[in-house]
């Protein structure tokens, strides 16, 4: 047995572990994984110091980053603190496993119910956010399932750091610390022999921007339940009220630019768009927003730069907004709403004041009078999520605790048998 384990590569071993906690997982009551959950929170907090310094060490390392790549790379206690209000929370949720969807009997006088159980070992691969290694931990553990981490070489440090104090914890509570693992080999081929992974891994989620995403869902044979990369758009119809939009668009543009659910176009009807576009421009321009738009936009407010082809596309994660004018709620609808051919499916889409228009988005989240800002697992009461999906099989939008179950169907007859 131990020539057949020196055989397999580390991350077979690491899955093979991944297995073992698995099992032991399944054993652990409600209870038990939420006293895991509190320890790993506590960990967290009583570490912070050491965390810190790792990821300083990230940052040190982060010279020729952009900023909104950096700010999504830092952690200072208040986030530290709010990673483990997330875990603390999630341990109050009810838990998702053993659940009975629905139940019903046959014609056959058998009861026949829906069950939910854990999905088994999920592989993460993400970029720079060491949020993820806490959030994702937390709810895999208390959905029953083991996990497996692959971040960036940016964060290795601080996701180090972070994973082993969450290890720790599961340890000395007796708990098989291989319920949660890091892969420290940060190469791509690593990445690629972790989406291969089929013998291990029951699904793989990735996090990150557009590149990495795309890679993965064209290379894996593992399956991948998809997360998008955001491209959120406010619209302000003709019955908008002015200072609303200005605050919503300002808050989903500003407040944290460097995230999915940040908004990155601005479409306004014709209606509004003299008198609305000019106030709310200059209140972006205020909180150093570089707007870029179409013709007409340009029209209004000759201060912004022409957009290209490739803006109606773009994440820019960064204080850049495109604009657009139009005629209708129909041809809003069609820009709100992805094509085929080249754009992603959005994350969040806002749309100040309402009318057809909502049934119309095809969007994962669709806002009426408020901000994209609360796309987040956190928001939504999930307590931390694992991702945003933007497909449509299993999962979508901020994916929580429900999420990372299936179902079995679960039987209960009095000796029927089948004629």
């Amino acid at each position: 047995m131990a020539n057949e384990t020196s055989k397999l590569t580390q991350l077979e071993q690491m899955g093979q572990l991944a297995r073992q906690a698995e099992t032991q997982l399944a054993q652990l009551s409600n209870q038990q994984r939420n006293v895991g959950l509190t320890a790993m929170a506590d960990a967290l907090v009583a570490h912070t110091d050491t965390i810190l310094a790792a990821n300083q060490q990230d940052l040190a390392n982060a010279t020729d980053l952009k900023a909104s790549f950096v700010d999504r790379l830092t952690l200072t206690a208040d986030r530290i603190n709010a990673m483990a209000a997330g875990m603390r929370q999630v341990a109050q949720l009810p838990d998702p496993i053993g659940s009975v969807d629905k139940m019903w009997k046959n014609e056959a006088g058998l009861m026949i119910g829906k069950q939910r159980v854990p999905l088994g070992v999920i592989g993460i691969i993400f970029e720079a956010r060491p949020n993820v290694t806490a959030d994702a931990s937390a709810l895999s553990y208390k959905s029953g399932n083991a996990i497996m981490l692959r971040g960036g070489k940016e964060a290795i440090q601080t996701n180090i750091a972070i994973s082993d104090v969450l290890r720790g914890a599961l340890k000395q509570l007796g708990v098989d610390e291989n319920a949660v693992q890091l892969v420290h080999d940060t190469s791509h081929e690593t990445a690629n022999e972790m989406m291969a992974l089929t013998g291990y891994l029951d699904v793989l989620i990735p996090r990150g921007g557009r590149g990495l995403i795309q890679r993965v869902v064209a290379t894996a044979k593992v399956p991948v339940i998809e997360t998008g990369a955001g491209n959120c758009h406010i619209y302000v119809d003709q019955y908008a009220e002015l200072q609303m939009a200005v605050d919503i668009t300002v808050n989903a543009k500003v407040q944290r630019p460097s995230v999915c659910n940040s908004a990155e176009k601005l479409v306004i009807h014709s209606a509004v768009a003299d008198k609305y576009l000019p106030v709310i421009a200059a209140a972006l321009a205020d909180q150093g927003v570089q707007l870029r738009g179409d013709e007409r936009a340009c029209a209004i407010v000759p201060s912004m730069v022409p957009a290209t082809a490739a803006d109606w596309d773009t994440e820019y994660n960064d204080l850049i907004m495109a604009v657009k004018v139009v005629d209708s709620e129909d041809e809003a609808s069609h820009i709100l709403t992805p094509t085929i051919r080249s754009t992603p499916k959005p994350s969040s889409r806002i749309i100040i004041k309402t009318g057809k228009i909502l049934q119309q988005i095809d969007a994962a989240c669709v806002y009426i009078n408020a901000s994209t800002r609360f796309t987040d697992g956190f928001e939504f009461g999930f307590g931390a999520e694992i991702g945003i999906s933007t497909q449509k099989l299993h999962a979508r939008g901020p994916m929580g605790l429900h999420e990372l179950t299936s179902t079995k169907y679960i039987i209960y007859g009095n000796g029927q048998v089948r004629q």
